[in-house]
């Protein structure tokens, strides 16, 4: 479920709080930290990386955040800290993975399914998000999957909010194009 931009100043002042509190050593304030964020994190390294690989970069990502909160000193939102610490950990990953060889070929094709919504289309999107550039992938994820404000998406990505706007226009022209070519191929024909 997606944020509402205008909900979004309360519930991070609270969520900024309990990490305050936490870093402070309070266990239910870590708690309340964690489930108030967590849904958002797996999303968000999921879209980044790949759901199959969700769950294990979520933890990583808390525990690299656990252990950082003593230090948390809320210059930012702890929602913002704690997605740009994410997406550190998905680089991190990607670059452990490309420095090893590929053990299994993957496919040069990607079949997209029928893009009509439910689960199909976040089956489609998923497909046709890995093929487009990872910046853009990821400015796109952070805006219009996660529901971060522009401004929070450039803290999180470490780049100014102009580039973030630039990333998501072009990633949405890359989405349509990956997308129509995907209605275009011959998937399903008699012959």
């Amino acid at each position: 479920m997606k944020r509402a931009r205008g909900d979004t100043t309360d519930d991070d002042a609270a969520v900024t709080a309990w990490a305050l509190a936490a870093g402070r050593g309070d266990r239910e304030a870590a708690t309340r930290f964690i489930q108030a964020t967590q849904h958002q994190v797996w999303r968000f390294v999921g879209h980044l990386a790949s759901p199959g690989e969700a769950d294990d970069l979520t933890q990583e990502t808390y525990l690299r955040a656990l252990r950082s909160l003593p230090t948390f000193a809320a210059r930012a939102s702890a929602r913002t800290w704690l997605l740009g610490i994410a997406r550190r950990v998905v680089v991190d990953q990607i670059r452990a993975a490309t420095s090893r060889p590929r053990t299994v070929p993957l496919s040069e094709r990607h079949d997209l399914a029928d893009t009509g919504g439910g689960f199909d289309g976040m089956v489609a999107l998923e497909g046709v998000l890995l093929t487009i550039d990872a910046d853009r992938r990821e400015a796109f994820v952070a805006t219009q999957i996660t529901g971060l404000s522009y401004a929070e998406a450039a803290e999180v990505c470490g780049c100014p909010v102009g580039t973030i706007r630039s990333r998501v226009a072009r990633a949405r022209e890359d989405l349509v194009v990956a997308l129509n070519a995907g209605q275009a191929s011959p998937r399903g024909r008699a012959g």
